[in-house]
């Protein structure tokens, strides 16, 4: 980590500090270095489970399909589709 790090503070009860200092004493780490490792791993765990999707061969068989042949466009779709040009032609020229 860079001198130029951002700083986290918490408050603990003295268990739970005890107890993390337990642990970063196990691993050799100090207790800020075990708390930001451990904080990170379950970061990445968090993200990764919310990136991602998991289907059923069923269905990943169907998306497959769907993507290979998709269905017509209906007239729902159709107007779906104007409005979005709108706005995206509305945004673009309030941008510009």
């Amino acid at each position: 980590m860079t001198g130029s790090g951002k700083r986290i503070t918490t408050r603990v009860s003295d268990h739970v500090q005890e107890k993390l200092q337990t642990a970063a004493d196990l691993v050799g780490a100090t207790l800020n270095q075990f708390v930001v490792q451990a904080a990170l791993e379950r970061a990445e765990r968090v993200i990764e489970s919310e990136s991602t999707m998991v289907l059923t061969r069923r269905e990943s068989l169907r998306l497959l399909e769907m993507i290979e042949n998709p269905p017509p466009r209906n007239e729902k779709f159709l107007r779906a589709q104007a409005r979005y040009r709108k706005a995206k032609s509305h945004a673009g020229s309030v941008a510009a």
